[in-house]
């Protein structure tokens, strides 16, 4: 390499720092940097990017940190300035600096350098080395500048709406000129030059309405309006012309619409023809196909050229019943003595009308009767009818009533039937447990002797169940020394068996007077009667 041409590298001037755009999936290889004074040696690309705050509006001053305790703002000076043009540099003791570029785009190249290992020289000593750290940095400078700049960008914004405005809207009318002689000899001048009339009208209007009007230029006004009046009959020519015109033009229209139609009427003539069966059998189904849409959609193009001609000669029909009014009403206004004598005639001929009018009013009338005679007629059938048919409803609508009530009725009674059978099917399961009873004694009384069957008679145990039970009642009355209420007592044997009965339960009790006892307890409301046990009590008494 010949002395004096350093080597190519990315922080060269004119190369620029950041690289070409690179895709997303390649990683980014950065290359050693060699300056004057020191060496830069890049970052392990196996390691994340470094992090960066979120850059401050308008920023273009960095933060330089990991700087080597020996280097200097030189140094510093000749590793950023090829970044871009350096503005300040604020360095601190703490080996770390603050650098200001010149562009925005600048700051970007620096963070670039962010991660880079600095050594001084050749020197592997720690305070000749660093890592460098390069991020965004917030100063009030910065943002100074770009809050100008944002102000100056939104006056011209407004600047360019505001042209933009006055270049959109209509332009002034000139300004009209005050009254004097020889304004108005010019705009008399004016007046009778058909170019320049509507701008001569207009300042004669502007005039009249600021009240130049006096003694000394009343007649000059006045020549000036016979002038605006002798327009009036150009104007009227002018418009008939137009209207001329007009007339020849729509006239060309219809004539042209006519000869349209009559050529779509001749084709559709042709469509109609090939569907008859002579030629219809000789083509295929897809010309056939393609026939018959050609002949709907003639037939439809057809149809709206005819409603349009039509509608021009219906307005052509009442222009011209407009145009026989104007001119009855334009021949009454210039002859004054024919309209006397139109009148007279128009007044007879409205007599005459009036009378037939009349006449045919009469006639209507004789017919609206004979009419309403023969309806009344058959009026008197149909009322008749409808009277029969509303009695048949409301005999119907009595009867469905009636048929709801014995419903009701019906269903109440099924109810109480059904709340007495329940009834007499627990009298039924009384009665067979009674019955069972009964037959357990007389088969107990047969087996045993008459000693035996007086002992049995005489005790108020008459069989092993009612044994049992006054055994598993005993048991469950001495676990409630309190007492407890029959129903309790019964609530508790229904889970051994369901088929036993209240009533039998309390007959049992109350025979065995030695051995439950009934008591009253509670006051008032409360008052409730409660079985106890009292063998033990019982047992020495007997």
């Amino acid at each position: 390499m010949m002395t004096g041409i350093p080597p190519i590298t990315p922080m060269m001037p004119g190369l620029g720092i950041v690289p070409p755009p690179i895709p997303p999936d390649m990683p980014v290889v950065k290359e050693i940097i060699h300056c004057k004074s020191c060496t830069l040696f890049p970052p392990n690309p196996n390691l994340p990017p470094p992090a960066t705050r979120e850059r401050p509006p308008g920023c273009k001053t960095v933060f330089v940190g990991g700087l080597p305790e020996n280097g200097t703002e030189q140094i510093i000076v000749e590793v950023f300035e090829q970044c871009g043009e350096i503005i300040a540099i604020r360095k601190s003791k703490k080996n770390f600096c603050h650098i200001r570029f010149a562009e925005e785009y600048m700051v970007d190249k620096a963070l670039y350098l962010s991660g880079y290992r600095i050594r001084l020289g050749s020197s592997t000593d720690k305070k000749d080395t660093g890592r460098l750290h390069v991020d965004f940095a917030q100063a009030r400078d910065d943002l100074y500048e770009w809050e100008c700049k944002q102000r100056m960008l939104a006056r011209e914004e407004r600047h360019r709406r505001r042209m933009e405005e006055e270049r959109l809207r209509p332009p002034s009318p000139p300004p009209v000129v005050h009254y004097s002689d020889h304004e108005c000899s010019i705009v008399a001048e004016k007046l009778k030059d058909d170019s320049k009339f509507s701008e001569a009208v207009q300042t004669l209007l502007t005039w009249i309405e600021r009240g130049e009007v006096n003694r000394r230029s009343a007649n000059n006004f006045y020549s000036m309006i016979q002038s605006a009046n002798s327009h009036v009959r150009r104007l009227v020519n002018e418009k008939a012309a137009h209207e001329k015109d007009m007339e020849e033009a729509k006239e060309k229209f219809k004539q042209a619409l006519s000869g349209i139609l009559i050529q779509f009427e001749q084709i559709v003539a042709v469509y109609h023809s090939a569907s008859k069966q002579k030629a219809w059998d000789h083509f295929t189904k897809a010309q056939r196909k393609n026939i018959s849409v050609w002949c709907k959609q003639a037939e439809e193009i057809r149809n709206i050229h005819n409603d349009e001609l039509m509608g021009i000669r219906r307005e052509e029909e009442m222009e011209m019943s407009d145009d026989e009014i104007e001119e009855t009403t334009e021949t009454k206004e210039t002859e004054e003595s024919a309209l006397v004598s139109q009148a007279e005639a128009l007044k007879e001929e409205n007599d005459s009308l009036r009378w037939q009018l009349d006449a045919y009013r009469n006639e209507v009338e004789l017919l609206k009767q004979e009419q309403g005679k023969a309806h009344r007629e058959d009026d008197p059938n149909k009322e008749q009818q409808l009277k029969l048919l509303q009695q048949a409803l409301q005999g119907m609508q009595q009867h469905l009533l009636k048929v709801q009530e014995e419903y009701k009725r019906k269903e109440a009674e099924l109810e109480k039937i059904k709340d007495d059978k329940l009834q007499v099917e627990k009298m039924l399961e009384n009665l067979k447990e009674k019955e069972n009873c009964a037959s357990r004694l007389c088969a107990s009384s047969q087996d045993s002797d008459y000693p035996l069957e007086k002992t049995l008679n005489s005790s108020p145990i008459k069989s092993e169940r009612e044994a049992l039970l006054v055994g598993i009642i005993s048991t469950f009355l001495h676990v409630h020394p309190f007492g407890a209420s029959i129903e309790y007592i019964c609530s508790y044997l229904h889970r051994l068996d369901s088929k036993i009965c209240t009533s039998d339960v309390e007959c049992l009790m109350s025979r065995l007077q030695y051995t439950f006892k009934q008591e009253m307890t509670g006051v008032g409301a409360s008052l409730e009667k409660r079985w106890k046990f009292c063998g033990f009590e019982g047992l020495k008494l007997t």
